[in-house]
């Protein structure tokens, strides 16, 4: 695998083949890329809907209407596009659920190690909540989970696109997912672009790496 290669090649698709669709075991993998993202205090506030058919996706287009019209061609004819969301709250009963996972997992050597991080990540989430922040610090955290979905569908081949541009109250009625506690954050469209892709022709630019980088 060559990495330089992946980041040089991978881009926004920005005009997808209908025809082509992902496999089970891609769509497995770039499940998994979100699953195992890292998140600070291993709080993992977020929540991922996937439409991977016709009905699904036209949901999803009630939130491209108007000013946002022109995303939904690349949220229709995507093999599959996820919506990421962020929870709005860490609240007691979610941060148990993750104590409870981790002890599953065999995370902790003794009955101290779990008290350690319980009141670890308690007291961090304290402090976003005394910041009054713990929404945008979960939505931080989220867009490393794309970050990461999208590095590994460069990997695996998969175009993407990552959408901000769609009515995100539109979405959220759709889903209801104020009830749930969540604020949906981005649109990821994922499939195989078509011929016809403007972008995928164009040379990738960046800043030179001497305008980027600097020493301590």
């Amino acid at each position: 695998m060559d990495l330089i290669k992946v980041l040089k090649t991978r881009y926004t698709a920005k005009v997808y083949d209908r025809s082509r669709k992902l496999s089970d075991e891609t769509v497995s993998q770039l499940l998994a890329s979100l699953r195992y993202s890292p998140s600070s205090v291993n709080s993992q506030p977020w929540h991922f809907i996937v439409a991977d058919t016709d009905a699904g996706k036209e949901r999803l287009t009630k939130a491209l209407t108007g000013p946002f019209s022109y995303n939904a061609p690349k949220v229709r004819d995507a093999s599959h596009v996820i919506v990421l969301c962020a929870r709005d709250t860490l609240d007691p009963d979610y941060l148990d659920t993750l104590l409870a996972q981790e002890e599953a997992d065999g995370r902790f050597v003794d009955p101290q190690a779990r008290e350690t991080l319980k009141l670890a990540r308690s007291g961090y989430v304290g402090l976003h909540e005394q910041f009054g922040d713990v929404a945008q610090w979960a939505e931080k955290q989220t867009y490393i989970a794309q970050g990461f979905l999208l590095l590994a569908a460069g990997l695996l081949g998969v175009d993407a696109t990552p959408m901000e541009g769609f009515d995100a109250t539109a979405l959220s009625e759709e889903f209801n997912l104020k009830k749930q506690g969540l604020t949906p954050v981005v649109l990821v469209s994922l499939g195989y672009h078509a011929d016809n892709d403007f972008n995928a022709k164009l040379p990738k630019s960046r800043l030179q790496a001497d305008v980027l980088f600097s020493r301590a």
